[in-house]
């Protein structure tokens, strides 16, 4: 007699008994959320309410070496300077900051330093892109502040001058005063000044500028590269006061004679100054003889 036959539901108890609902154990857990993965450790927990709260209550020097590292490694790179500059030192945290805003990186320029190339780029891209008298200057002394002691090169690409005000036009040139005449009046073109910063970078050797614009494309005009006899005056004065300056270069930056040889009377008696480098500017015969004049009092200067 052949055994009776049975259907696909039946087959299927017969080769999984567990899928029989009356023979199998269920768990139904109040919480909704509730899974069968392991629960996370105390110490977890306790680093990642850590991270998650650095901003208002920063807690890294008084964990343990295995607990400030797994805080480190997951600290965000966006938060604000004042508490990490002073802060974190590690630099697997400002490594990982610097790939985070630029594309190329090379620390060999930076004396291995992420931390220095952090805030050299950083304070570079704040002059480069500061507008006088639109953007605000606060946020660049703020950032000065904590900046400082790891600042000892700037690389100034481009300068912004002022927004001309179309309405008002330029100065006559009966309206330009004696005065003037020295500093430069016509506001609209000038750029960011040097000296409100130079002389609280302790640690600065090394400043290269170049007054003009990058990729301005269409909106091109020989306006927007003009190194102007203010920007000359101070520039001029900037450096001078900065006695621990070692390198300047002035490339491309349209400088002529006068405004050349303004510079280097300023220079005279620079106690620190090795490197001149005013290539590619708009200089002749009478900068040449400023610079004899230079070469002849300075007897550490290297290059000019």
């Amino acid at each position: 007699m052949e055994p009776p036959l049975l259907d696909e539901n039946e087959q299927n108890l017969f080769a999984n008994p567990a899928a029989d609902p009356r023979k199998m154990r269920r768990i139904i857990a109040e919480d909704p959320e509730w899974s069968l993965a392991t629960v996370p450790r105390l110490i977890d927990i306790c680093v990642k309410h850590i991270v998650n709260n650095f901003a208002e209550n920063p807690l890294l020097d008084e964990l343990k070496p295995k607990h400030k590292d797994k805080v480190l490694e997951a600290l965000a790179t966006d938060l604000p300077l004042k508490i990490t500059a002073p802060l974190v030192s590690d630099e697997g945290y400002w490594k990982r900051c610097c790939k985070s805003r630029w594309s190329v990186c090379d620390t060999d320029q930076y004396g291995d330093s992420w931390k220095r190339m952090f805030f050299e780029r950083n304070m570079e891209d704040l002059i480069e892109n500061f507008v006088p008298e639109s953007t605000e200057l606060s946020e660049i002394t703020e950032t000065l502040e904590l900046s400082k002691d790891f600042i000892k090169r700037l690389r100034i690409r481009q300068l912004l001058p002022q927004i001309k005000d179309v309405s008002s036009g330029l100065p006559q040139e009966d309206e330009v005063s004696d005065q003037g005449s020295d500093t430069g009046t016509d506001d609209s073109l000038d750029h960011f000044d040097f000296g409100l910063i130079i002389n609280k970078l302790p640690n600065l050797a090394e400043l290269s500028i170049t007054y003009g614009v990058r990729n301005c494309g269409m909106n091109f005009e020989w306006s927007l590269f003009e190194f102007t006899q203010k920007d000359c005056s101070l520039l001029a004065k900037a450096v001078k006061s900065c006695t621990h300056l070692q390198i300047l270069r002035l490339q491309r930056c349209q400088i002529e004679d006068e405004k050349a040889r303004l510079i280097i009377s300023h220079l005279l008696d620079h106690p620190g100054l090795r490197v001149l480098d005013l290539s590619h500017n708009r200089i002749g015969d009478k900068t040449g003889r400023a610079v004899g004049k230079l070469l002849s009092v300075n007897k550490i200067l290297e290059e000019s």
